[in-house]
């Protein structure tokens, strides 16, 4: 009976489960956004001083993030090769034809 009526209270609640726990999140999606474009900025510009000092041309934030998408995209790639490896070979398992990685 208990745990019907904490149900129906939850149910026909005008608040939300957050505001009866008095839950906010510790940085708004504005801030992480924020946060994020800082740390790219700082990444960057570390990147950038490190090629400096080795006498390399300077990394542009376009060829940084085309970079994490390649970097991204061939991770992607392995997993579903990997994927694709593990599924045939626990198809022919009982056949004896396992190959090696």
């Amino acid at each position: 009976m208990l745990v019907l009526l904490l149900v129906a209270a939850g149910r026909y609640s005008s608040k939300s489960g957050a505001e009866i726990l008095d839950w906010k999140p510790k940085q708004s999606y504005e801030e992480q956004i924020e946060l994020e474009m800082t740390d790219v900025d700082e990444m960057l510009k570390a990147r950038n001083e490190r090629r400096r000092r080795r006498g390399q041309a300077e990394v542009s934030e376009e060829d940084f993030r085309a970079e994490v998408e390649a970097n991204e995209r061939a991770q992607r790639e392995r997993a579903e090769r990997y994927r694709r490896e593990r599924e045939s070979s626990a198809q022919g398992g009982s056949s004896g034809s396992h190959r090696s990685p």
